[in-house]
């Protein structure tokens, strides 16, 4: 049986290159064929007469998979017969994206994947959109957590993800008339092909209840008991056969139906306990404006923490595989078996729960068990945004999880203590110290109760980390300043080049081989070739082919023409007044008032594209979304604008959107308010895929500028010092309203209806925030002049395309640092003390790792074997 649905495209027509991937061979795409055909004959159970697209695309992934399986229990039998130590990364978020051609890139296979689908009359390329984004997260923080596994994968960790299997992921953000409108996205609509259901490995997790005392010990009792489900998925590696897993949980009712209730004609009833339990996982990250969202939170964090933490401590007591007894009994060992990662506040009750099972379920002394949760868990935070460190209700605590503050009150009492033997007398610090927020609502810090339990607290940029001990931690690093760390962020460069740019990455490969896959430190011998002029024209011919291929697209979604020669300038991000979209916005509504006042000039044409969701109760981001995309429709219509300027909101941005428009970026715009933004690392995926950043020194950006020369990067505004000094001067926008003619014309343009005819009201609040005294948190209007100055100096160089090709070689080989490869290493030497490898595990077909035939091919063996019998006899 062979699937032809439709004529295969010409050769010459082929987009895709095949040549960093290596040439297909015959005899793999001829397994590849077979193996397409029976499962979509046994798996999908359908001939080519009623085949779909969608049926085809199942197909490929269950091939693809075919070939990961081996790998994979192959893996998992080398952690157990070598006992590593294991690292635990802890995430309330993954922001996966599609796994099909990432897995087929890190298991060299795309070559002969895409030579067997053509063969077939197949386009790999259309089968790819049939797959749904994994979206279970936000943005940054778990697409984060998406590289890292990729790159403890890549590095020969024996690492574990672990999460929520949420059944609706981030939602689908479409723009009716402008607004933003929430959908949920239904992302498991048509089955995960990537995901092991693993029942037999279900966990009971208690919530409610009450505490009693029995001979002294303390119980938990009368529970609601919901059971967790893990979904396994696999983590491939980049070319060394190993195969990692991510852990996912989803929320199962004890029992699914109540057959009295349906007996007596109640039938909502019959299934209302399902409904509820399996609540915990529905959707990522209620909107917890009311109290009910606020509780469901706080279930899913302690959902995922209880149930990982007894897979954990499962997997260490059966250390062998297949072994069904405990073979460790002591838990003296943990920490040195044992390392668990906290991703952000959100799993800080592992602290809690981690001494909740050793001294009620085994039974150690408070003094052990403390040291063995302190030494084993490690805390990153990922925000200074005071409303991101979790404070959760004392009263909420006490109903959902009653043991667990009894916990947090005695580590509270204790930490305090040696508060006060370290500075005796001094009560103000004690209680700034405190994990117990007294006052009228009493409340726990999550955070505070993370950097108590933990070894080591990270932030996630130089400059970040640095704040994190002189602002909001400021207390604890006096207290504690060894535990203290940074961990500069990373992008996987698998994913964000040679998956999403392989015209750069073949370009690349042709002057510096293909070690920088796994090695980004490689880019910088790309400065060698900054003055061949063959390579220059190398790279700007890749960059305009993606920008041809970008403006065709957009021009089909949102039947806007656009000028691919014009400048592409991204904003791409979550939507919120401090990542500062609307000083964006300024600039673009001064671009077209300088255009309309003087329609002969000289302009260099620019196309702005900006895109990124809001959160659905965040009233002003969502006001936000609207004016860019009003505007966008004032300027998208005038005749004068013609190709001069364009501006598009990118509907519904995520993963898979961003690996198609980031090689087609020119300039990245990273303009948030100095002190703000963590890290970012959109910044990175831009650098790395040749553009070029307008920036303030915040973030990670302070560590792109340092790498890359501040001749190559285009800075602006304020520093954090001048930030901290304005504000205790007292920080008025109007006044930079009142001084500037463009800037005062912008905001009476949004103010009077110029972009909003039909309610000449609709953008007062967004005025308001920037006017009035109190408003104006991030500072817009005080860095607006030095903005638009800088944007100047973006145009001018624009202007000797050869110029600004040279810096774009620069920045991608000064990109090196920024691999994520890197930052996991420093977490693993540092923090884990684990050592990462890049050599690979024998091949599935090769003998079993840690066995007398490690390396040697089965089939090999065999013929020794039979040679050896026939020697006998």
């Amino acid at each position: 049986m062979s699937a032809v649905p439709k004529k295969p495209e010409s050769a010459k027509d082929r987009r895709k290159q095949i040549s960093i991937r290596g040439l297909p061979l015959l005899e793999n795409v001829a397994a590849v064929k077979k193996t397409f055909n029976r499962h979509l004959h046994f798996t999908i159970v359908k001939d080519r007469n009623v085949a779909t697209n969608r049926d085809y695309f199942s197909s490929v992934a269950h091939t693809v998979r075919d070939h990961l399986v081996g790998r994979w229990i192959r893996t998992q039998q080398h952690y157990y017969d070598t006992d590593p130590k294991r690292v635990y990364y802890l995430s309330l978020e993954y922001y996966i994206g599609r796994s099909l051609s990432n897995t087929m890139i890190n298991l060299g296979i795309e070559s002969e994947m895409d030579e067997a689908l053509y063969e077939l009359g197949l386009s790999i390329e259309e089968l790819e959109e049939f797959e749904e984004d994994a979206g279970l997260g936000n943005g940054g923080l778990g697409r984060l957590a998406a590289c890292f596994l990729d790159s403890m994968a890549t590095l020969g960790l024996a690492a574990y993800g672990y999460g929520l299997r949420y059944e609706y992921g981030i939602f689908q953000q479409t723009i009716k008339d402008g607004f933003q409108c929430e959908e949920p996205d239904d992302w498991l609509r048509y089955g995960n092909p990537w995901e092991i259901p693993r029942p037999e490995y279900q966990i009971p997790v208690n919530l409610y209840g009450r505490v009693i005392e029995e001979d002294g010990l303390k119980k938990w009792i009368d529970t609601h008991i919901i059971m967790a489900m893990p979904y396994d998925t696999p983590v491939p590696g980049y070319n060394n056969n190993v195969v990692n897993t991510l852990r996912l949980w989803s929320a199962k009712a004890t029992k699914k139906f109540n057959f009295q209730f349906f007996n007596d004609g109640d039938y909502m009833n019959a299934v209302s306990e399902q409904s509820l339990a399996e609540n915990i996982t529905r959707v990522l990250y209620p909107n917890d404006n009311y109290q009910e969202g606020k509780e469901l939170r706080l279930k899913q964090e302690y959902f995922l923490v209880a149930a990982t933490l007894c897979d954990i401590i499962r997997r260490f007591k059966h250390s062998k595989f297949g072994v069904q007894d405990s073979t460790r009994t002591s838990f003296d060992t943990f920490p040195d078996k044992v390392a668990i990662q906290l991703n952000d506040t959100h799993p800080a009750l592992t602290i809690a729960e981690l001494m909740r099972l050793f001294l009620d379920v085994e039974m150690l002394s408070w003094d052990v068990a403390w040291d063995i949760t302190t030494r084993t868990c490690a805390y990153t935070n990922h925000t200074l945004m005071p409303e991101a460190v979790e404070r959760l209700p004392v009263s909420m605590l006490e109903k959902l999880l009653p043991r667990h503050l009894q916990i947090i009150y005695e580590i509270n009492y204790r930490h305090l203590q040696e508060v006060s033997k370290r500075y005796p007398d001094d009560f103000d610090r004690q209680r700034t110290l405190s994990i117990v927020e007294e006052g009228g609502d009493k409340r726990i810090n999550m955070a505070y109760l993370a950097i108590v339990g933990s070894h080591v607290v990270n932030g996630v940029a130089k400059i970040h980390s640095e704040l994190l001990k002189t602002t909001l931690f400021k207390a604890f690093y006096e207290l504690t300043p060894n535990k203290f760390q940074n961990k500069t962020n990373g992008i996987t460069p698998r994913r964000w080049l040679v998956l999403s740019n392989p015209n750069l990455s073949d370009a690349i490969a042709e002057k510096i081989n293909e070690d920088w896959i796994t090695n980004l430190d490689e880019l910088k011998k790309l400065r060698e070739f900054v003055n061949n002029e063959a390579f220059v024209r190398d790279i700007q011919r890749v960059k305009q082919e993606n920008k041809h291929r970008l403006a065709e697209w957009l021009e089909k979604v949102y039947h806007v023409q656009i000028n691919p020669l014009s400048i592409f300038d991204m904003q791409v991000k979550r939507i919120h007044e401090y990542k500062r979209q609307l000083l964006n916005v300024l600039h673009i509504i001064t671009m077209f008032n300088r255009i309309r006042q003087n329609p002969q000039g000289n302009y260099v044409p620019r196309t702005v594209m900006i895109g990124g969701k809001a959160a659905p109760g965040y009233h002003m981001a969502k006001k936000i979304v609207k004016l860019v995309n009003n505007v966008g429709k004032i300027i998208n219509n005038d005749p004068i604008m013609a190709n001069r300027l364009k501006v598009i909101f990118l509907e519904n941005y995520r993963v898979t959107m961003a690996e198609q428009i980031i090689p087609a970026a020119d300039l990245s715009e990273q303009i948030s308010l100095a002190g703000m933004e963590a890290s970012g690392t959109s910044n990175m995926k831009f650098m790395l895929n040749g553009a070029l950043t307008i920036c303030t020194l915040d973030g990670a950006n302070v560590e792109m500028a340092e790498e890359v020369g501040n001749d190559n990067i285009f800075i602006f505004g304020m520093t954090v010092d001048d930030v901290e000094k304005l504000k205790r001067e007292g920080y008025c926008g109007r006044n930079y309203y009142e001084k500037n003619a463009e800037l005062k014309q912008a905001i009476d343009q949004i103010q009077c209806g110029f972009f909003s005819p039909e309610d000449p009201a609709l953008f007062q609040d967004i005025v308001d925030s920037l006017l009035r005294n109190d408003g104006d948190h991030y500072m817009l209007l005080a860095d607006y002049e030095a903005y638009i100055a800088c944007q100047e100096r973006v145009n001018e160089l624009y202007k000797d395309p050869h110029a600004w090709t040279k810096k774009c070689i620069l920045n991608i080989a000064a990109s090196g640092k920024f691999s994520s490869d890197r930052t996991i290493a420093d977490y693993a030497r540092e923090i884990w003390n684990v050592e990462p490898t890049l050599q690979a595990l024998p091949h599935p077909h090769e003998g079993r790792p840690g066995t007398q035939y490690e390396g040697e091919h089965i089939n090999e063996r065999h013929q020794h074997q039979h040679h050896n019998q026939h020697q006998e006899k």
